[in-house]
């Protein structure tokens, strides 16, 4: 794909006098970069990653989120012999021939024991996972039997069985020699739960992306450090600092938390540096535009290399990415070079951002599958009259009634938006929505995990 350079507005020129300020043509400023579609920014963001090599064993108990580095092969039949799915008899079809039919109680089997083979004639008592003896071939239900009473234990069958009927068949979830979860799985309670079924009690996972995450501005102050009343004017508490440390959590990283930058050029080459020797991704919040305070652009261009894009999406446009080297000492085993990543500032931008670009990234990086989810499509109890001509992510939540209702103000500064919300409507440019019409809707609860 061919890079197109970011914006840089021009240089300011040197005074001169009136005589020559009215004489000379005024300067006509260059072009901006055209927006670039996110699903193109997504591919050459993904385009970029290698996955890690690195490895951990870990319990499985403790495996919950992580990415499996090598398949799960089972080295037995799951479950290991025929058993029962039901309390109740097990008995050959064939001895059964009618209702009303009386065998007697052979033998008697729970969970755990293991069984003599089934007498000809005669009927097992049987209880559910219990397995099933040889020479049975179903399982009756007791509430389709009745017990006889008398000098010999018997059962009276009402129903006429059918062989294989309540009988769970060895291997008949899984089979020795199968692949039961593939490299690349992202690990959940049901995987967890399967990979114990045979046996496995640790896991061969890639390890935890380390992550190197500040924040830059003067003017944010942490939560704790500085009173509400007592806020400087121009101040704000750093609110992105804390849903960006938690999504890194969901996403399975280790997160060095490097606090606030000062807004220095020095400080933020250093920072970089010191992160850039022990982490695979640096992640920063703010610092992408092209204000003369924002130091972020400069610094991580005399480290490495850095693209500065313009994503066609709202909110979230400004977005950075590129790479810092590592020191001559650094013992770091990924590669000469950290990732860099830099998220707008305004803190929904920053919210979205990190969910469609930031979040497949940290997936590739582990080895796991990266697309965007595939949307639900629900209808719109909203009217949407002036779409943006950017793709646009509409903060909204479902109703009792099955439709999306949207929040009222979708300002990228509005971070209540994002909490009373439950999902987007991804939005294509320049399309207007109408109370009724069909939506692409992304549950939050997909994307945050």
């Amino acid at each position: 794909m061919t890079h197109v350079p970011p914006y840089a507005p021009p240089a300011p020129a040197e005074a001169a006098s009136n005589d020559a300020h009215r004489a000379a043509p005024l300067a006509t400023p260059p072009a901006r970069a055209p927006l670039r579609p996110l699903d193109d920014a997504l591919a050459a963001l993904l385009a970029t990653v290698s996955p890690l090599a690195r490895r951990d064993f870990v319990s499985t108990f403790e495996a919950d989120g992580r990415v499996l580095a090598q398949d799960l092969i089972s080295s037995l039949h799951v479950p290991p012999q025929d058993n029962s799915s039901m309390d109740g008899y097990a008995v050959r079809a064939a001895d059964v021939s009618h209702p009303g039919v009386v065998l007697r109680v052979s033998q008697r089997i729970a969970a755990g024991d293991a069984p003599q083979p089934l007498e000809p004639g005669t009927a097992a008592r049987i209880f559910t996972g219990a397995p099933v003896p040889a020479g049975a071939d179903a399982v009756v239900p007791q509430e389709d039997t009745e017990a006889v009473s008398g000098d010999v234990h018997g059962v009276r069958f009402l129903s006429v069985p059918r062989a294989g009927q309540f009988v769970r068949r060895a291997g008949e979830d899984v089979a020795r020699g199968a692949t039961v979860l593939t490299r690349g799985t992202r690990l959940n309670p049901a995987a967890l739960g399967l990979a114990a079924s045979i046996g496995a009690a640790r896991l061969e996972v890639v390890a935890r992306p380390r992550v190197a995450l500040f924040s830059t501005g003067d003017e944010l102050v942490m939560p704790g450090e500085v009173a509400p009343e007592a806020l400087p004017a121009g101040a704000i508490y750093n609110s992105n600092r804390f849903f960006l440390r938690a999504l890194l959590h969901r996403l399975g990283c280790e997160v060095s938390d490097l606090g606030i930058v000062p807004d220095r050029l020095d400080a933020t080459v250093a920072a970089l540096q010191s992160a850039a020797d022990h982490h695979d991704l640096i992640l920063t919040s703010g610092g992408v535009s092209v204000g003369e305070e924002d130091h972020i652009k400069p610094a991580v261009r005399t480290l490495g290399a850095l693209d500065l894009w313009q994503i066609a999406i709202k909110p979230g446009k400004p977005f950075a990415h590129g790479h810092v080297r590592r020191g001559a000492n650094s013992l770091h085993a990924s590669g000469p070079h950290c990732h860099f990543i830099g998220l707008p500032g305004n803190p929904v931008s920053s919210f979205v951002t990190f969910l469609v670009l930031v979040r497949p990234f940290l997936l590739a990086l582990q080895g796991a599958p990266a697309g965007l989810p595939a949307p639900l499509w629900l209808p719109a109890h909203f009217d949407w009259p002036r779409p943006d001509k950017r793709r646009e992510f509409l903060r909204v939540r479902r109703n009792a009634q099955g439709g999306l209702e949207l929040f009222p103000n979708q300002s990228s500064g509005v971070l209540t938006s994002a909490v009373w919300g439950d999902g987007f409507v991804d939005n294509p440019p320049g399309q207007a929505i109408r109370h009724g019409d069909r939506v692409a809707y992304w549950p939050l609860q997909g994307l945050i995990g």
